[in-house]
């Protein structure tokens, strides 16, 4: 058991180290492009911290196991929405949401985010399922860019900055291969606890598995509290949340059969939902969110974890 818990342990470590080089080297890339911060958290932070995610789901489809990646992916955007956000703005005073994400794209973005547990709630993931992700999130990305033209300046800066561009690819590829073997034993351990404690390897995925993936987000958010600009770590989170629902499609297509699912889903969709709305609604008022909204999503999240510990334990029974 002792080993299985170090390799456990090893596996975070390497998603945590491999995250970081690819975070660093897209913070300069970013820097190099000149555009507005959440603009390149959303888009890029976005989706090279949800590596960690892709690359548990596709060892899981590899495993045969592809409840793995779903609970992981619903468990992810939870821990964003209901944890990291609300961490920032507790200890942060608030967070201020950009104009970048007023108007549709706030809704959006939260229908976004929400699709995957919404549609697992028939216990099926079809192909249907997994190209209407796609589509979503393709629609949203277009929102989003093209309030601040991000292919366009992208093009404008490109050419004087191809050596650091390149070397930050090169830190990418790197920070890319350290998640994916990281990745690879972290499932394969997921498999071992599951069977070792009963516990489904859902319900694990949900809550340890998506907690060890978001590690590069957390560590984020430890640094964005002793900095003025939250922009970065807030629109890392919205846009790593919703490439999540990109993940969930693009695994639903290579795994190429229908997934069947063992597990009800509708306590997560519950408090996800409940916390988006939360967040909509707050948002909404006065363009932040305050310290007490925070507080009380974080609430939400604690009160998920011990309503799943007791249906687990089979203290409550809601079927």
């Amino acid at each position: 058991m002792a080993v299985h818990i170090l390799i456990y342990i090893l596996s975070f470590i390497g998603i945590w180290v491999g995250s970081g080089f690819v975070i660093k080297a897209v913070e300069r890339m970013s820097s190099s492009f000149k555009i507005s911060s959440f603009i390149v958290s959303f888009l890029v932070l976005g989706a090279f911290t949800s590596v960690s995610e892709f690359s548990v789901g596709l060892n899981s489809v590899m495993e045969n196991d592809p409840e793995i990646f779903v609970g992981n992916l619903i468990g992810a955007s939870m821990i964003l929405f209901m944890l990291l956000i609300p961490i920032i703005a507790i200890f942060g005073k608030s967070i201020r949401i950009s104009a970048e994400l007023q108007g549709f794209n706030l809704p959006a973005s939260l229908v976004t985010i929400a699709l995957p547990a919404i549609m697992v709630m028939d216990g099926v993931v079809s192909k249907f399922d997994g190209i209407l992700s796609l589509i979503i999130f393709g629609f949203l990305v277009v929102g989003v860019q093209s309030k601040d033209k991000v292919i366009e300046h992208i093009e404008k800066v490109k050419d004087k900055y191809k050596v650091g561009i390149g070397k930050s690819l090169l830190r990418i590829l790197f920070g890319v291969a350290l998640i994916f073997i990281s990745s690879r034993f972290a499932v394969e351990q997921t498999h071992y606890f599951s069977e070792a404690l009963n516990i489904s390897p859902f319900l694990l995925s949900l809550i340890v598995v998506s907690f060890g993936t978001n590690l590069p987000e957390l560590s984020l958010a430890a640094r964005t509290i002793f900095m003025r600009n939250h922009q970065i770590a807030f629109g890392d989170y919205v846009g790593s949340a919703a490439f999540n629902t990109f993940i969930f499609g693009l695994l639903t297509l290579i795994y190429k059969e229908k997934i069947i699912l063992t597990n009800s889903y509708a306590i997560s969709l519950i408090f996800l939902v409940l916390a988006l709305v939360l967040f909509f609604y707050f948002a909404r008022t006065k363009n932040t969110i305050s310290r007490i909204e925070g507080l009380v999503l974080f609430l939400i999240y604690v009160g998920f974890i011990y309503v799943e510990y007791l249906l687990h334990k089979g203290i409550i029974n809601l079927w």
